[in-house]
């Protein structure tokens, strides 16, 4: 589960963040700062993985606050939200090693779409041990395959119950056989490793083999969409 602490001066937007935060799979707020000195306090208290940062406090500038926080918590992630729309300041921001800018006012799917893309493209770099593939570094920086230059699925594949293949390997508690997802979707073991076998093409799923009487079997866990 991803942390999350809101720094905001609003007490009312704060509340607000934090029920599109708490709807996102995933994510849990651990707390809310509404001064720079109260973020201070509760960053070094709560060590959250992602602070949702405003700009404009009223006892600090959230871009200069930026260090100090990590300085609480070292390995510390920071996402700006801000009304500030100052080509500087975004400029600014970036150089900070913001992993998002999101301008004011702004809908639940707008911060949802940001939050999926930092859990699976930060945070999916935990599950490299060392060294990382370029598919990896181009989900970091945003940088995808366009729909036009991917492979086509399978014959009898469709896009639909690939989605509901992601979805599951998403919400399971580990890796999944064929065999189980299958069962989860009441869909034949050969058709739902034909979609698996897609996924590992595509580098989004990772395999681990599980070894015991027999073959080997074949294990998926996403890696990152």
């Amino acid at each position: 589960m991803i942390t999350v602490l809101i720094v905001d001066d609003d007490f009312m937007v704060a509340k607000v963040h934090a029920g599109f935060i708490q709807a996102t799979p995933g994510f849990t707020v651990v707390g809310a700062a509404h001064t720079g000195a109260e973020a201070m306090l509760k960053t070094r208290e709560l060590q959250p993985d992602l602070v949702l940062l405003d700009i404009h406090l009223p006892d600090a500038n959230g871009l200069e606050l930026m260090a100090a926080l990590r300085e609480e918590a070292p390995e510390l992630d920071v996402f700006v939200i801000s009304a500030a729309r100052e080509v500087e300041t975004v400029r600014r921001a970036l150089r900070g090693g913001i992993v998002h800018y999101l301008i004011k006012p702004f809908s639940q799917g707008d911060l949802q779409e940001r939050l999926e893309h930092y859990r699976s493209a930060y945070q999916g770099l935990d599950s490299i041990k060392e060294v990382a593939e370029q598919s990896d570094v181009n989900r970091l920086f945003g940088v995808e395959k366009s729909d036009s230059v991917r492979p086509p699925l399978p014959k009898g594949c469709s896009a639909e119950t690939l989605s509901l293949v992601i979805r599951a390997l998403h919400s399971a508690a580990s890796n999944l056989s064929a065999a189980e997802v299958a069962d989860l979707l009441g869909t034949s073991r050969v058709s739902a490793r034909r979609y698996l076998e897609y996924l590992h093409d595509e580098a989004k799923v990772e395999v681990r083999l599980k070894y015991g009487a027999g073959r080997p079997e074949r294990r998926y866990a996403l890696k990152a969409l």
